[in-house]
């Protein structure tokens, strides 16, 4: 097929979706696919893919700074970009993008005015799940267990002693609208979450307060209807940040997780259902933190989860004996499926 790849993107996450499309391009050639590299910074220039792919993932995510250079007028190169003769006769769209502007719906949009398919989920369960509020909000509504949490909106106005006292410390602070912990701030002291909440306004204009749950990190992998294996997230030290998610070493896998069973399936359960009723589609990864007294805190859903060397989903089928190639096969053929 004649296969438009789109990566970088204009999110804090473009360094991570150029690693997540190298691995895509390469198995998509691998697969005989004729494929067209798009990056939506460059709007509607054709760019070699050796310019497109110059940046690679960093220890820490951009700065306020290059993220600002990088957005800026590229906002308008998005619409130039998906609206040009890019994507003349493409047969489907593999979106290789994470964060804004990538995984919340709004190139989903414009490939549907359009008329292009592309991979994974549609519109509204992007955008619902980008947004942390209305995703908690939908696990809530669900009976799913997620950390409680407060969301404040810029111009709100809100007392920095009262959240301690509602939710005890330390606490969780972090962007509505980030991934890859982009903006996050484990908050200790009445100091550290003012500064918190400062931070995680520079990236978005709604921020969750959350209670901070004790627990192993966790994830479930769900492909083509199915859940895979639990995988464990171990940090060397500290959590599951940025560096730890990126770096070689920095983190130790499991998979599959050395959990009870029970436990295992019932991870597998709720991450469906947090699936289903996001109303996602194709693949997802849903994560969670498992307490001691095993009880299982859906966090997020993550609808077009990372496709690197060190990425989660690609680890969780290849356990069951789904290699590279076959899993990007397989996203194809599940979103293909939804335009019959």
């Amino acid at each position: 097929m004649n296969i438009a790849l789109i990566t970088g993107g204009l999110s804090s996450e473009r360094e991570v979706a150029l690693s997540s499309g190298r691995g895509i391009l390469k198995a998509l050639r691998n697969l005989g696919h004729n494929v067209t590299v798009i990056d939506p910074v460059f709007g509607s220039e054709k760019v070699d893919e050796d310019m497109i792919f110059r940046d690679m993932v960093s220890k820490e995510y951009p700065s306020l700074e290059k993220l600002k250079s990088i957005q800026g007028e590229n906002s308008r190169k998005m619409l130039d970009c998906v609206n040009s003769p890019l994507f003349d006769n493409i047969d489907i769209a593999f979106l290789g993008l994470h964060g804004k502007y990538g995984e919340d719906g709004m190139i989903q949009t414009l490939l549907e005015l359009r008329g292009i398919k592309y991979t994974g989920s549609g519109i509204r369960a992007s955008a619902f799940a980008m947004d942390k509020d209305i995703t908690k909000t939908v696990f809530q509504a669900n009976g799913i267990l997620t950390p409680e949490w407060v969301a404040l909106n810029r111009q709100d106005e809100y007392n920095i002693k009262e959240f301690p006292k509602i939710f005890g410390k330390p606490l969780v602070v972090k962007p509505n609208d980030e991934g890859s912990t982009v903006g996050l701030t484990i908050a200790r002291d009445e100091k550290e979450l003012e500064k918190g909440i400062n931070t995680a306004f520079l990236y978005s204009d709604k921020v969750l307060v959350e209670k901070y749950v004790k627990g192993r990190e966790i994830t479930v992998s769900i492909v083509d209807g199915r859940a895979y294996p639990v995988i464990e997230i171990i940090p060397k030290e500290g959590f599951y940040d940025y560096e730890h998610k990126y770096t070689k070493g920095k983190t130790e896998y499991v998979c599959p997780a050395e959990i009870k069973s029970a436990v295992s399936d019932k991870a597998k359960e709720i991450a469906m259902n947090a699936f289903k009723a996001s109303g996602c589609e194709v693949y997802a990864r849903v994560d969670f933190l498992l307490t001691d007294d095993d009880e299982l805190f859906c966090l997020e859903i993550n609808t077009l989860p990372g496709m690197t060397e060190l990425s989660l989903v690609p680890m969780a089928v290849k356990s069951e004996g789904m290699e590279f190639n076959a899993l990007i096969d397989t996203v194809i053929k599940t979103s293909l499926r939804k335009y019959e």
